[in-house]
């Protein structure tokens, strides 16, 4: 299933127009929340889907009976881009185990790339529902490899992935290697250039969240 946020009018519309908006990223706190609102209403909209349970619970005047989530998901992000999409997820899934990879592109001078993952650390992930965060679905090749190797260290029930901005390309190949994932995104961009890079999309996320890095 791919659900995009954007395609009713709501105030996802306003912030994904705000993190491509040239005149706004110059403002890396108001960046850095926009993609913390978009992980929040993410976090909303799939709870919807998951398992709940009925619980009692005492009140000062008697006993009410409310559903509530059977289990909270595991939290998997994408460093370091995709900390403040990861951190809106964790403001309503507050009580869930998280896991953190690092990946990368290695770029060749042949314009070419591979994806490094060089870091992981994870919770036990054995039948459980697992979200990936990452703010630009682009290729999918980072996403594809972090599936892959999370699924080494344990069988997920199920996987839900959310990007602030995914593209048509990025998305077809995720569902033709993982086609029972969930793709939740702010905005679908159909243009991929021959480097990787979404258009019009917004630039580099992490950089425009935490600086720009030195070019390794």
């Amino acid at each position: 299933m791919i659900v995009n946020l954007s395609q009713q009018h709501s105030l996802i519309s306003n912030w994904v127009g705000e993190l491509r908006d040239m005149n706004v990223q110059t403002d890396r706190m108001r960046f850095r929340r926009n993609l913390e609102r978009i992980g929040e209403v993410a976090a909303y909209e799939i709870s919807k889907v998951l398992p709940f349970v009925e619980k009692e619970i005492q009140t000062p005047l008697g006993i009410a009976v409310h559903k509530v989530l059977k289990e909270h998901p595991v939290l998997a992000t994408i460093l370091r881009a995709g900390l403040p999409l990861h951190q809106g997820l964790l403001n309503y899934f507050d009580q869930s185990d998280n896991a953190f990879i690092s990946a990368y592109r290695k770029h060749h001078k042949d314009g070419s790339f591979d994806i490094s993952l060089d870091y992981v650390s994870c919770p036990e992930l054995e039948n459980r529902v697992v979200i990936i965060s990452d703010p630009m679905l682009a290729t999918g090749s980072s996403l594809v490899k972090t599936i892959h190797f999370l699924k080494d260290e344990g069988q997920p029930r199920e996987i839900h992935i959310v990007a602030a901005i995914a593209c048509t390309v990025g998305i077809e190949y995720v569902k033709r290697e993982e086609p029972s994932v969930t793709i939740w995104c702010g905005d679908i961009d159909d243009e991929l250039t021959a480097k990787g890079y979404i258009v019009p999309g917004l630039g580099d996320a992490g950089d425009l969240a935490f600086g720009p890095k030195m070019q390794m």
